[in-house]
């Protein structure tokens, strides 16, 4: 895997577990939390959403879904 997919891959998960802990955020949480550009921060969310990991409640929210995730590290 290239290094620049590690990353993406370290930081979304990451991304997941700030969400799921913190409950609901908002865009500007994670752009504040992960010092990355909102348009960054936009397409890890939809990846995120696309999987069915998270959805926006309302424009600029984000919670975690129900579904089962197995994180390792």
């Amino acid at each position: 895997m290239k290094p620049s997919t590690n990353r993406m891959l370290t930081r979304i998960k990451s991304m997941y577990v700030f969400i799921r802990r913190k409950g609901t955020v908002t865009t500007q949480d994670l752009v504040e939390e992960f010092g990355i550009t909102p348009r960054t921060i936009q397409r890890d969310l939809n990846v995120l959403a696309y999987n069915e990991l998270i959805q926006s409640p309302s424009r600029g929210l984000w919670t975690t879904t129900a579904k089962k995730v197995k994180l390792t590290s």
